[in-house]
């Protein structure tokens, strides 16, 4: 039997596809939900056997980990070392949204995500079913709904073609608003021991605009011609997550 897709706009499929993925995620399986910017697969964050179903769906290596969604500040706190204040006037600004922040995560969490070098990528999706299912959840690891090097989904149908069997449980909520992938900043450098001018670097360029992210942070941005570090800054650089995430 292939596994079911529950059109969201039936609220009777919507609160029977809604426990179904509750359960699935509670049992280590894959779900793929809607969001603001496209579909996502989604996993528990803090079940390492699930998270590589996600990587294996996928067909990722673990050079390539998920990025976490949550369901607000206060849930992104309980996951990262520390949040600066610039990190603060972007959250205000840009959640609910299509900004995912890279940060140290907090070490004394018990995950597997991937190889990340100690960092984890946060962001609260701007998306009705995708916030009420973190808030029952907890953080769920989220990549875009696809296999590698395929088109990002956006709608349920075109994630069920690519994903299959391999997803116990497909919430449909329609087209996606945008279809646009969030934007990816790396806020690394202004958390513990700072660098001479710490900067927050433009990892991917997404739903948020650069000119948007300058009007926050100002001369805290790197300028573009900046984006790739030196050769030896490189090496210490924080992994990105998967390049397709929602």
């Amino acid at each position: 039997m292939s596994s079911p897709l529950f059109d969201c706009s039936d609220e009777a499929e919507l609160l029977s596809g809604m426990r179904q993925a509750r359960q699935a995620i509670a049992r280590g399986h894959l779900i793929v939900m809607p969001t603001d910017t496209v579909y996502g697969v989604a996993a528990d964050a803090f079940d390492a056997q699930a998270v590589q179903r996600l990587l294996d769906a996928k067909g990722r290596g673990r050079q390539q980990p998920p990025p976490v969604l949550v369901s607000g500040v206060d849930a992104m706190r309980a996951l990262v070392e520390e949040v600066p204040e610039p990190v603060e006037r972007l959250v205000e600004r840009f959640w609910p949204g299509g900004l995912t922040i890279v940060l140290p995560a907090q070490p004394s969490l018990s995950w597997d995500l991937g190889d990340t070098k100690g960092t984890v990528a946060v962001r609260m999706p701007d998306h009705r079913i995708a916030l009420e299912l973190l808030t029952e959840t907890g953080p769920l690891a989220v990549s875009s709904a696809n296999l590698t090097g395929k088109p990002a989904a956006v709608t349920g149908d075109d994630a069920r073609a690519m994903l299959g069997d391999s997803v116990a449980v497909y919430l449909d909520g329609g087209p996606s608003r945008t279809g646009v992938a969030s934007t990816i900043v790396d806020a690394t450098a202004l958390v513990g021991p700072r660098e001479d001018e710490p900067r927050v670097r433009i990892l991917r360029d997404g739903a948020v605009s650069r000119d948007d992210l300058r009007d926050v942070l100002g001369d805290l941005l790197e300028l573009a011609d900046d984006d790739s570090p030196a050769p030896a800054a490189r090496e210490s650089a924080p992994t990105a997550p998967d390049e397709e995430r929602a």
